[in-house]
């Protein structure tokens, strides 16, 4: 079958890349192997086999041949970005408690929170070993700055997500840590390492950065019309784990007095009964919310397509552009 025939842009982008990704995988397994400490591969195995899209790491590789790379380091850099991945997966389900991961229970429940804490700590510190192999000062400034970026944003989410106080510009200061962080620099160090010139870089980085925010909102959004089979988590977890996200930040906004002590009992205080994601669910409706939020993800996908339009004529650079539309046709 030709790439060309294949139906979804991320489908047709890993066909592309088949080869790439092996090795990707290859490196990984390498690296995230132990010989003194089986748990964490153990841990490791259990999330990498649970599938995922590996989008981020493809990313990486689809901007490096974008830019006529030639060497061997694209490899490593896309292994690097998936291990932070990794480990910021690992630590988030110990935070948000969380049961479910890609349709399947996750590693804090079957091992323990001590074990993803500190697998997660080590497949951050391959990742760092990993990046150093390039011999790029550029590729360890930028995913070493994006590490950091990724945590401040974990923990601003956590002092904001429940405070009603936070609006949209909090709110996107958190996607842009704990998720848009990862894709731009994924993207931005495929630029570096091929040694692409300044204005290819930025739209590179631009691309993943918009991206990235439309694929956070429409995560935000699935997780109140989504279906847990597709999305791999229960529907109304972010309700449950009182998480201010995008959809009720704009229910908030719109709330009248009863509806904002009806929010501050949920979120604020997490008095949660019966009926309460349900009712929260009608308030979104009533105030067009879920909508509104399917706009702005929309409009962040155009962001990201009129970035990538920037970039030379390639059939990747058209993959890429059919990506951002994709991200946001998950909503329906």
């Amino acid at each position: 079958m030709n790439v060309s025939d294949i139906a979804k842009p991320h489908d047709r982008l890993a066909a592309w890349l088949a080869q790439d990704m092996g090795a990707v995988n290859d490196l990984i397994q390498e690296r995230m192997a132990s010989s003194h400490a089986p748990r964490i591969p153990e841990v490791t195995r259990h999330l990498v086999d649970a599938g995922g899209k590996r989008l981020r790491p493809m990313l990486t590789l689809a901007a490096a041949h974008l830019c006529g790379y030639k060497g061997p380091y694209h490899i490593h850099l896309a292994a690097t970005v998936e291990f932070i991945h990794t480990a910021t997966l690992l630590h988030d389900d110990v935070v948000d408690e969380s049961a479910q991961r890609r349709g399947r229970p996750t590693a804090n429940l079957l091992w323990d929170n001590k074990s993803s804490v500190l697998v997660g700590d080590y497949l951050f510190s391959r990742s760092f070993q990993l990046m150093t192999e390039t011999g790029s000062i550029d590729v360890l400034r930028i995913l070493s700055d994006a590490s950091a970026t990724i945590a401040e944003g974990e923990v601003l989410q956590m002092t904001a997500a429940q405070d009603l106080a936070t609006d949209e510009s909090v709110y996107l200061q958190v996607v842009r840590g704990k998720t848009a962080a990862l894709f731009s620099a994924a993207t931005e160090v495929g630029g570096v390492i091929a040694g692409a010139d300044d204005t290819v870089v930025k739209a590179l980085y631009d691309y993943g950065d918009a991206l990235g925010i439309a694929f956070q909102i429409v995560d935000d959004l699935l997780d109140y019309q989504g279906q847990s089979a597709a999305t791999g988590k229960n529907v109304g977890d972010d309700f449950r784990e009182r998480k201010l996200t995008l959809p009720v930040i704009k229910a908030v906004a719109k709330a009248d007095a009863e509806e904002r002590a009806f929010w501050s009992r949920t979120i604020e205080k997490g008095h949660q009964e019966d009926g309460d994601l349900e009712h929260a669910l009608d308030l979104l409706h009533r105030h067009e919310t879920l909508e509104a939020t399917k706009i702005d993800a929309v409009a962040w996908a155009e962001k990201a397509k009129q970035a990538m339009a920037r970039m030379p004529a390639h059939d990747l650079r058209d993959m890429l552009i059919d990506l951002a539309d994709y991200v946001v046709e998950r909503i329906n």
